[in-house]
C-alpha cells in the first residue's frame, strides 16, 4: 500500500510547503488537480506549473494532477509537458486522466465539447497519442477528431515502458472499464441513477478488481486509488477505513479534503499517512 495526499488549495507558495511537508512526514504521492475555472474551488493554478515547482523541491514523492480531462487539452502538448515533467522528477510522474467535471468553465465556459461520448471518443484518441509520441519512435496518427503526421518526440520518458496511467473507471459500465484495461491503474467512479456520484464500496473495489484480474492482458504493473478521508489523529478508526479497501484490491489511498483550509490541510500532513502495513 502506498499513500499519497492531494493539495486542494492555498496560495502557490503554500501550496509547494506543503508538498514538501508532506514529503517529510512520510507520504509516497503528492497530488495537485488540473482546473481552468471552477467558482466554488477559488484561487487555483496551472497544474503542469506547480508540478515542476513540487519535483524541484522534492526528491522521493511521486507527483500528478487529479485528474487531467484530455478532451480539452490538445495531446501532442500534454505529451510534451509529460516528459518534461518526468525528467524534472527523475521519473516520479504519474498521469491520472478521465472526462472531468463539467463544473469547470474550461468547458462551457469557453466552447469546449460537453457531450459525454464525444468526450470519451477525444480521449481515448488522446491517450493512442501520447503513448505513441512517448515511445521516442516515429510515430503518426489518423482518427475521427486528430491527425498526427510522423513526428518523433525526443526525448521519451524516464520512466519505462511510460509513464504511468491511472485511468477513471465508471463501474460498471464495459467501455469505461476496457479503456482502463488498456493502461496502468484505475481511479473508482460510480454514479446513482439520477447520475451523482455513488459511494465506492469495497464490494465495488473486490467487483472492479475481479474484472481487471480476469481481461487485462498487460503484464505490466497495475494500480487501483482509493480516495478518501481519515483522522490523523485516530490510527484505529483509520485503519477501519482503509482496512476493508486494502483486502478488497487497492494499492493506493490518497487522502483527499477538498474542502479544508490550508491550516487543516497542513496538520493532516504533518500527521503523516495512514498505514495499516
Amino acid at each position: 500500500m502506498q499513500y499519497g495526499f492531494i493539495i486542494p488549495g492555498g496560495d502557490i507558495q503554500t501550496i509547494i510547503e506543503l508538498a514538501c511537508e508532506a514529503e517529510k512526514a512520510g507520504w509516497d504521492g503528492v497530488f495537485y488537480w488540473d482546473g481552468i475555472y471552477i467558482e466554488s474551488m477559488g484561487p487555483m493554478y496551472d497544474p503542469w506549473l506547480v508540478l515542476a515547482a513540487i519535483a524541484m523541491r522534492t526528491k522521493r514523492v511521486r507527483i500528478g494532477a487529479v485528474l487531467t480531462p484530455l478532451s480539452r487539452r490538445r495531446p501532442w502538448k500534454v505529451a510534451r509537458e509529460t516528459v518534461t515533467l518526468d525528467h524534472l522528477s527523475n521519473g516520479r510522474l504519474v498521469l491520472p486522466i478521465g472526462l472531468g467535471t463539467l463544473d469547470d468553465g474550461g468547458f462551457k465556459k469557453v466552447g469546449e465539447v460537453t457531450d459525454r461520448k464525444v468526450r470519451a471518443q477525444l480521449l481515448d484518441e488522446s491517450l493512442e497519442i501520447l503513448t505513441g509520441l512517448w515511445s521516442g519512435r516515429p510515430f503518426s496518427f489518423h482518427g475521427e477528431h486528430y491527425h498526427v503526421d510522423e513526428m518523433t518526440f525526443l526525448p521519451p520518458p524516464v520512466q519505462s515502458p511510460r509513464i504511468p496511467i491511472w485511468v477513471v473507471g465508471a463501474w460498471p459500465r464495459t467501455k469505461s472499464m476496457q479503456r482502463v484495461l488498456r493502461y496502468d491503474g484505475l481511479l473508482p467512479a460510480k454514479k446513482n441513477a439520477d447520475g451523482s456520484d455513488a459511494e465506492i464500496t469495497p464490494a465495488d473495489i473486490q467487483a472492479m478488481k475481479a474484472y481487471i484480474v480476469e481481461h487485462r492482458t498487460l503484464t505490466t504493473p497495475f494500480d487501483i486509488v482509493m480516495e478518501g478521508e481519515t483522522p490523523g489523529d485516530n490510527p484505529e478508526r483509520s485503519g477501519e477505513i482503509i482496512r476493508p479497501y486494502a483486502d478488497a484490491g487497492i494499492t493506493w489511498w490518497t487522502e483527499a479534503r477538498w474542502s479544508s483550509a490550508p491550516d487543516e490541510v497542513r496538520t493532516r500532513i504533518q500527521q503523516g499517512p495512514p498505514r495499516i502495513d
